[in-house]
């Protein structure tokens, strides 16, 4: 359903994405869009699954390849690739370009992102004023690093209770930071574990710390769509 493209960063350095288009039978002029941001896995099939599951839904979907071609299924290489990557370069320049390169060709302009793609999407959010609304999935940067002030548009949050990786007191504390700054956001907790919403998260696949969970994957999914069908249009 997808294609790779080129994209410019506010620097002007290129980047590649995965590209996800509604079918010739929808109209695909001027449709609403979304940047999706990558598990610590890579740009894998099972993200630009969730690209394709946004244009079946009548959306534009770019996700930019943060690690550069790199992917790969070993929680140790993953580590490897998150620890190595700077988030405040893919924050203000990989995500902000495929922002710029959507609203170029949208009127409205979504971000979400999962695990280490949730805490990018909140940066994110502080640095790119041209989004019209942002949905997180189970991810959090450390709260010293969110500047509250800056996140302009309406946020959608899915948090698990089991998680292992971002402890759900974390998002107590993220909400009292977004309630001070006046942010207008919307969280839901599910009773599940991290990466409950990745469909790959099941048998041998699965870490020990995360579980694919259909039934609370499914509810969140409805969530995010009516959000972004009510911000985004």
């Amino acid at each position: 359903m997808g294609t790779m493209v080129t994209f410019t960063r506010p620097d002007g350095k290129t980047v590649q994405g995965y590209l996800a288009e509604p079918t010739a039978s929808q109209s695909t002029s001027n449709a609403p869009a979304v940047v999706v941001i990558q598990e610590w896995w890579g740009l894998n099939d099972q993200i630009k699954g969730v690209a394709d599951r946004l244009a079946t839904a009548g959306y534009q979907a770019l996700v930019p390849d943060l690690y550069r071609g790199k992917a790969t299924v070993e929680a140790e290489e993953a580590h490897h690739l998150m620890t190595g990557l700077d988030f405040g370069d893919a924050a203000s320049q990989d995500i902000r370009g495929a922002v710029q390169f959507l609203k170029a060709r949208a009127s409205k302009v979504g971000l979400t992102g999962f695990c280490m793609g949730g805490a990018l999407t909140l940066l994110g959010a502080t640095q790119a004023p041209e989004l019209d609304a942002v949905a997180v999935w189970y991810g959090c940067p450390p709260l010293d690093y969110i500047d509250a002030s800056k996140i302009k548009t309406p946020l959608l949050g899915h948090w698990a209770t089991q998680d292992e990786f971002f402890k759900i007191d974390v998002v107590d504390g993220l909400e009292a930071k977004l309630t001070a700054a006046g942010v207008g956001y919307e969280f839901h907790r599910y009773l599940a574990h991290h990466a409950f919403a990745n469909e790959t998260a099941v048998g041998p696949h699965r870490t020990p710390a995360t579980q694919y969970d259909p039934v609370w994957a499914q509810q969140a999914w409805d969530r995010t769509l009516r959000f972004f069908g009510k911000h985004l249009g």
